[in-house]
């Protein structure tokens, strides 16, 4: 079976910059431009609208500089307006070869905002392509309102692909402009577009605001449409254009009667540099895209995935170049742990396993984060708890810290049984801590604790959550050094767990 090519436009820095408050400079415009054509491989580029500004119109003389010395600027576009040939000299400054010419596809909005007659628009656009052709500037247009046009002025919406019939003109664009169209509507309007006019080039440009894009965009190839508009992480104006991920994994997975070019491995890539070029942050449960969208939270998941990939789809991360993740948290079980264990090349006996599970579960009721990069620190606090006998116990404290006044913590203490309570004053929540438990220690044992010689917090390398902090303390005792550690998610908290080894130690 032969395949119908779909042509893959990408519109993010032309529509996507609408999105409001975004702006890219220059430099941002031509790397972006440069991965859409060379790495994801997109057909074309819609890349600004003519007559915007100044810094515009530099950045498109940057970018068809570049095209032309890499031989695609016929794969470079601008949005033109018909104006009396203002556009085209706009155009010729620039150096692009390729317009986008914004006309009005519906009956309402050229009654009520050009107070024109069909006839009188036709003349108008006419007079505008054959200025193009003068200057050897190809023309692709623009129905803009088309699908209202579709709704509410159907006559009218032919009549103008008549007209445009007898034009010099490559590309028909039909944009749902105002994001109304249901998937059904997109299908049969796109469907009488194509049967009355077989030999046009038509375009489908989506919006989102009814989260219908990838949906309207499905139909619209089933359709007949040769060609797609999209975006990079769905920007564009309110609530965005068809994202580019998912559009290119829905027709890669389900329509396989079309091809595409684009390189689904490069998507993750484009996608996180117009995210950080841009500000606009992708959702972390995005399709393809977001953060979230690989990484499987329950435990009873992450069992199927070990026991049979049960827990698999056709979205396999590795696709979009990307790696599945199994999350650490309260809804962790066994299985997630041993996932992020093969990572790390660790292994627990089933023991230990189950409790460095119930430590997680304990942070993830906090409401903590737990990331792989903690989990090797939670292994080691929990085989260092296991082999201290646990003869003295912190049973309760209370912190307080207060302005103008000095920090004081009363502590409750049980040691082998029987319970000591006391309070002291220091410099800080931790040293008033030290103070009350010096004079607890005096009671108990009638000696005097060992010397904190050193004092070390970190977080576990490359972990990007707030989950733990590791308390490091040195104590020497007479002429002998030694270290304990604490783990927990608040700092004087972790300092403590260090503290309450050091005395089972000693």
């Amino acid at each position: 079976m032969v395949r119908r090519k779909i042509e893959i436009m990408d519109t993010t820095l032309r529509d996507g910059e609408q999105t409001s408050g975004v702006s890219f400079s220059v430099s941002e415009k031509l790397t972006i431009a440069k991965l859409l054509l060379e790495e994801l491989e997109v057909d074309r580029l819609e890349i600004a609208s003519a007559r915007v500004s100044e810094g515009e119109l530099e950045a498109v003389k940057k970018i068809t500089s570049w095209a032309s010395d890499n031989n695609c600027l016929d794969k470079i576009e601008v949005l033109t307006f018909v104006d009396g040939g203002k556009s085209i000299d706009w155009m010729l400054t620039s150096g692009a070869k390729v317009q986008n010419l914004l006309t009005k596809g519906s009956l309402n909005h050229l009654t009520h905002q050009l107070k024109k007659t069909p006839a009188q628009h036709f003349a108008d656009i006419k007079a505008t392509i054959e200025l193009a052709a003068k200057h050897n500037i190809k023309t692709n247009v623009y129905l803009e309102d088309w699908s209202n046009g579709m709704r509410n002025s159907k006559d009218y919406v032919f009549e103008y692909l008549d007209f445009l019939t007898t034009q010099n003109v490559e590309r028909v664009l039909l944009p749902d402009t105002l994001g109304v169209l249901t998937p059904d509507e997109t299908f049969n309007f796109i469907s009488e577009v194509h049967q009355k006019f077989p030999s046009i080039h038509i375009d489908f440009h989506g919006h989102n605001d009814y989260d219908l894009g990838v949906a309207n965009v499905m139909e619209a190839v089933k359709a007949g449409a040769n060609g797609l508009h999209l975006t990079i992480n769905g920007m564009g104006e309110r609530a965005g254009n068809a994202p580019m991920a998912s559009v290119i994994a829905v027709i890669n997975d389900f329509l396989t009667n079309v091809k595409i070019t684009v390189n689904e491995k490069a998507l993750n890539k484009v996608s996180k540099l117009v995210e950080t070029f841009s500000g606009f942050r992708i959702p972390v449960n995005k399709p393809v895209v977001g953060a979230n969208v690989f990484t499987q939270t329950a435990g009873i998941h992450a069992d199927g995935d070990h026991k049979n990939n049960l827990y698999f789809n056709d979205l396999m991360p590795e696709r979009f170049g990307r790696k599945r993740k199994y999350a650490l948290g309260k809804t962790s079980g066994k299985a997630n742990i041993q996932k992020n264990l093969q990572d790390l090349g660790l292994s627990l006996n089933d023991e230990d396993l189950k409790k460095v599970t119930q430590r997680i579960i304990e942070l993830g009721d906090k409401k903590e984060v737990v990331s792989q990069e903690d989990l090797p620190y939670i292994i080691s606090d929990v085989l260092d708890s296991n082999n201290i006998e646990k003869r003295v116990v912190v049973e309760n404290y209370v912190l307080t810290h207060s302005k103008g006044l000095q920090p004081s913590t009363t502590i409750k203490l049980k040691v082998e049984g029987v319970i000591y309570e006391e309070h002291a004053q220091g410099d800080g929540q931790f040293d008033a801590f030290i103070n009350a438990l010096r004079k607890l220690y005096k009671k108990y044992s009638k000696k005097e604790l060992p010397a904190l010689i050193d004092y070390g917090v970190r977080i576990p390398p490359g972990s990007n959550s707030d989950a733990l902090c590791e308390t490091i303390i040195t104590w020497k005792l007479e002429e002998k050094e030694f270290i304990t550690r604490g783990l927990d998610s608040d700092q004087t908290v972790s300092a403590i767990k260090a503290t309450e080894k050091m005395l089972n130690i000693i």
